[in-house]
């Protein structure tokens, strides 16, 4: 295992987490609907959780969580990114306009977060001893709610376009009521929607 790029691994997931926060208080600004709102609030609660979760597993591998890599400079970039077009779109007083944005800013900041926690996944499945442990215990409280943030803000995302392009559209998505957390569960529902346009 290579020690220096699993350091960079975990300091980049913990400085994504901590933009995460920053991400889901801004599209909360934008949010109209109020079960996207109450579900990004529950998001916004478990990625602030996530930040002490990761940060407790760097000081567990003897790495220091406060350590900012030219990588997570680029991570932390992304994430002021992110958030700064979602204030653009605030700015440009278009509330059903800025609900979308703020919806694809989260698709993209979960789209990189499920990643990086797939990757810790993996690497505890092929490490020994105290850092499997210490990554597995992290995975296991952590994936299942990524797989959610992910799919069901895709669903939000999805649904909100169709209502603004004038389709018929289901809020909350059938990835929420259906409870989806699978990529497979997720495809299944995406392409029973796209089929019904």
């Amino acid at each position: 295992m290579n020690t220096k790029q699993l350091t960079e691994l975990l300091l980049q997931s913990l400085e994504h987490e901590r933009g995460g926060v920053l991400v889901y208080q801004t599209a909360l600004q934008c949010a109209r609907n109020a079960d996207l709102r109450k579900e990004w609030t529950h998001y916004l609660e478990q990625t602030t959780r996530h930040v002490a979760i990761l940060t407790d597993t760097c000081i567990q591998l003897g790495i220091d969580p406060g350590v900012r890599t030219p990588g997570c400079q680029i991570v932390h970039a992304n994430g002021v990114a992110l958030v700064r077009a979602m204030e653009m779109a605030l700015a440009a007083e278009d509330p059903a306009a800025a609900e979308i944005v703020a919806c694809e800013m989260v698709v993209l900041a979960e789209t990189k977060d499920h990643a990086d926690w797939e990757l810790i996944g993996a690497i505890a499945k092929a490490s020994e001893g105290a850092q499997a442990e210490a990554l597995r215990a992290a995975y296991e409280q952590v994936e299942d709610e990524e797989d959610e943030h992910l799919y069901h803000t895709k669903g939000w995302c999805r649904e909100l376009w169709f209502a603004a392009l004038g389709l018929p559209a289901q809020l909350p998505p059938p990835e929420e009521t259906e409870d989806v957390k699978s990529a497979a569960a997720a495809a299944q529902v995406q392409q029973a929607r796209l089929e019904q346009h």
